[in-house]
């Protein structure tokens, strides 16, 4: 067999691992092994499966993942979950959809915390989701609202996705934070874009609550003033070179530890829930990154991205058309796998096809991640509308995938957004110049 059958067989391996409820990071790892012992040697396969572990674990760069992690659960250790949603819905929740609207925010706002969609979508829906339903909003718009507004989590910075993307592709982690800003604000702008316009026509989705005064709502900035004051010297001193990543994250780590003791959070219990949650994941997405490695030097053995790449540049077809194809093909695999996997498997395949196309590997980034973000939105998968389910278990999940429709329209144009104007997302990182 040629290595470019055995790439596309190894391909096909891990998709079956993958649907059959393998674990993703010990799926990458088996085919990676199992591919570089065929094409190699199961010498090479051992030594290179124990280079890759050591180095992964000593990596200093990759410090900047359980740092942020730790940042973002002391931050939930110091109550800041529902406060974006409170305060965004003093201000928007007298309006038609108002509530959707301050969850779509609330998202926005927690997703610089958190990092991931799953948090995000979780935290933010125990709060609003009880809100909407007393405020009489239909049930599968309500949901679909959050399982949508919960996406945003995965592109605003500080994104464990694009930390993790950025560490397997080799790219500049305070780049990718800096191009996630404008198409991360812009999707948000989208969602609030298909509420407004959903309401308008059928205002019983969202009725209007009672209107607060701005005496109150300026007081309401007062909960979550700390909390942004923390994302924007964090994340601002990164983009402008105050700190390299690590830095950023090891001195957010310390403000969340002075946000605890301000908020009264400082204690054994939080504190060490934090630190646990923290091992916990970090250990889980090592053992991804590894996967992740081994894998992706598996498919360059093969030259399958050669391949590719020889193919798209026979067929003479535009770099937009390609892309699109691209786009297309990674949407039908979020259909049936976990973003993070979806990733990790593209990333090696399609990242040399992007970049014979003169694609810029940071676009390249924020497009993977806005693809796989659909994912989680994305029937039949569509891990977001379960995790809202949990919380609003007599909500049939029919009626969450049909609320989810409208904003699976909006992620379809933002998406074809970001593919026609690549300079939304390479604008910021320019600017600022990191």
């Amino acid at each position: 067999m040629t290595p470019e059958l055995i790439g596309f067989l190894g391909i096909a391996a891990l998709l079956i691992l993958l649907t059959l409820g393998v674990p993703i990071g010990i799926g990458l790892g088996a085919v990676g092994l199992a591919g570089i012992a065929i094409l190699i040697s199961p010498e090479a396969a051992v030594i290179k499966g124990g280079v890759v572990a050591f180095e992964v674990v000593t990596k200093y760069e990759l410090g900047v993942l359980p740092l942020f992690l730790l940042m973002a659960h002391l931050c939930f250790a110091a109550g800041a979950s529902r406060d974006f949603f409170d305060v965004a819905a003093r201000f928007v929740g007298h309006r038609r959809g108002g509530l959707a609207l301050a969850s779509i925010a609330g998202c926005a706002g927690f997703g610089a915390i958190s990092g991931s969609s799953l948090a995000t979508v979780a935290t933010v829906g125990s709060a609003a989701l009880p809100e909407m339903r007393r405020a009489g909003y239909q049930p599968g718009f309500a949901a679909g609202a959050l399982a949508a507004g919960g996406t945003l989590g995965a592109l605003i910075p500080p994104s464990g996705a694009l930390i993790v993307f950025g560490i397997i592709a080799e790219q500049s982690i305070g780049k990718l934070f800096a191009a996630a800003i404008v198409p991360g604000l812009t999707q948000a702008l989208f969602y609030m874009a298909a509420i407004t316009i959903l309401c308008h026509f059928r205002p019983a989705l969202g009725p209007r609550s009672a209107r607060v005064g701005w005496a109150d709502r300026l007081r309401s900035l007062g909960k979550i003033a700390d909390i942004a004051v923390l994302i924007t010297f964090v994340i601002g001193g990164l983009m402008i070179g105050w700190f390299t990543p690590t830095e950023a994250a090891s001195v957010g780590v310390v403000a969340a530890f002075g946000l605890c003791a301000v908020r009264g959070a400082f204690n054994r219990r939080l504190i060490g829930e934090a630190v646990t949650n923290t091992l916990r994941t970090t250990g889980m997405i090592y053992i991804i990154i590894i996967g992740a490695i081994l894998f992706a030097t598996f498919v360059s053995v093969t030259g399958i991205a050669d391949l590719m790449a020889t193919t798209v540049r026979e067929m003479h077809a535009s770099p937009v058309l390609a892309i699109c194809a691209m786009a297309l093909l990674l949407l039908v695999l979020g259909s049936f796998l976990d973003g993070l996997a979806l990733m990790l498997l593209a990333t090696p395949i399609f990242l040399p096809i992007a970049l014979e196309l003169h694609y810029s590997p940071i676009w390249f980034g924020i497009f993977l991640v806005r693809t796989m973000e659909i994912g989680f939105v994305h029937p039949p998968l569509g891990l977001n509308v379960y995790v809202i389910q949990g919380i609003g278990k007599d909500i049939p999940l029919g009626a969450i995938f049909r609320g989810i429709v409208p904003f699976l329209v909006a992620d379809f144009l933002h998406l074809a957004l970001l593919i026609a104007v690549p300079a939304l997302t390479l604008w910021l990182p320019g600017i600022a110049g990191v």
